[in-house]
């Protein structure tokens, strides 16, 4: 089991920002999981790999190839308070899910 989260590289998002984007997308994605993926994913360390998204229309892209594989996933808009305009999407968590899965959707981008 595991967990992958993309975000973006092309808008200049501070390492603070970053991190939290990251979190808010983990979290997002997790609450909209089964219990019996959220148990097994907890058991198993809750793995999560931090990935690059070139721009938002990856962003979107994993979330349809998410979608058709059934996958949980969570596209984060910045509420806009500091770096960014309000509704920046700045990055998506695809799982937890399956980690062959997961890598059928995520596999093809570079760790962060």
């Amino acid at each position: 089991m595991k967990q992958v989260i993309a975000a973006r590289t092309d808008i200049g998002m501070g390492k603070g920002k970053l991190a939290a984007q990251v979190a808010h997308a983990s979290l997002s994605a997790y609450e909209d999981t089964d219990r019996k993926t959220r148990t097994a994913w907890k058991g198993g360390g809750q793995k999560k790999i931090v990935v690059k998204a070139p721009d938002e229309s990856t962003l979107f892209e994993l979330a349809d190839k998410a979608r058709r594989d059934g996958l949980p996933h969570a596209i984060i808009r910045d509420a806009g308070h500091t770096q960014l305009e309000p509704g920046t999407p700045t990055a998506i968590a695809v799982g937890p899910g399956e980690e062959n899965l997961v890598d059928r959707v995520t596999g093809d981008l570079s760790l962060y």
